[in-house]
Order: C-alpha cells, then structure tokens, then sequence
C-alpha cells in the first residue's frame, strides 16, 4: 500500500531483494516530486540499507514500512519493522575484508543524523536517518514579459578612408571618417 500527502509518504513492503529496488525508485520519484533531487543518491543509498538490514535480521518476519517525511527543511527517513532487537553499529576494521556488516556506518556517513529506537505503540523498533533539505526555488507567479525594442540599423556610409598609419583611437577613426584622401 502506498498512501502520501504533499510532504509525508509511507510505503509497506515485504523486504525482500526485488523488492528493495522499487522502494529506491519510490523513493526517488517522490523526491523529485518534492524538488528534492540533490539528497536523491544519498536517501536511496540510506533506504537500502536500512532494507537489507531488515531482510538480513528481521524477525519474526521481513514485513516493513517505509516512510519519508519533509518536515522544517529536514527530510527524515524511516525503516520501521516488528523486530525489537536494536541494530548495533559495528566499529570500522581497517583490515577487514568482511562484505558486510557496515550498512548502518554508510547510512552515519551519508546522512546529518541517525537512530534507533524500540516502537512507541508496540512492539519492534524504527531506525532513521535525516538529511538537511534545500528549500526548493520558488515559481514564477505568472508569465513573465519581456520586453523588446527593434534594434536600428547602423547608417551606410560609403567607402572610408583611414590614414594606415593612424593610431586606431576612437579619436583618430572619427577624425579619419571626415577626412578625404589627398
């Protein structure tokens, strides 16, 4: 089920690997329709995560939801599952060559600010990340005029004759246009 208003927009999902990819593309879309575009890559990057964190650890089940919210120029996004076990941000290892366990350091990297916390009317926990948003350019009111005026040709004149060795002034061309060749 999608359900959204102008600045709140919450999706249910199973989280499963197909699905992730459509939550990215909801995502983006309705970010645009925010005029959001600049915080796209780094919200969808977060969302993800945050999904195949809930595919990875969820239990009981991979049933989630999604919600996006523009509130006071700071866009919040949230992963709520019906899981209670808080994730832990695991601590970097320069020699590692471990392929995962690092989403929700990306998800510190990328964002302003981030959390947990357990679900405050029932069980499982919401994790959420914020980022700053710019606000959007104000449209035009209406159509804008410009104006314009025809542009008047420069007179022909007939041949004119300047002195070669004349310092090409404004000075010494106009005194030259006047001249006759003698």
């Amino acid at each position: 089920m999608i359900s959204h208003s102008r600045r709140h927009c919450v999706v249910e999902l199973q989280a499963l690997p197909c699905r992730i990819g459509q939550i990215r593309r909801i995502v983006s879309a309705q970010l645009r329709h925010w005029q959001l575009d600049p915080l796209i890559d780094r919200a969808a990057l977060g969302v993800t995560e945050l999904l195949s964190n809930v595919h990875l650890h969820a239990q009981p089940d991979k049933t989630c939801t999604v919600e996006i919210e523009l509130r006071l120029g700071r866009l919040t996004v949230s992963v709520i599952d019906s899981d209670p076990r808080l994730p832990v941000l695991m601590a970097p290892q320069a020699d590692s060559l471990e392929t995962s366990g690092r989403g929700l350091a990306l998800v510190e990297a990328l964002s302003e600010a981030w959390g947990a916390r357990h679900q405050a009317d029932g069980p499982g926990k919401v994790v959420w990340f914020s980022l700053t948003a710019a606000p959007a350019p104000a449209a035009p009111q209406g159509p804008v005029r410009i104006g314009s005026k025809p542009v008047r040709e420069p007179a022909r004149s007939a041949l004119v004759a300047v002195d070669p060795g004349a310092v090409a002034t404004g000075l010494s061309v106009a005194a030259s246009v006047g001249a006759r060749p003698g």
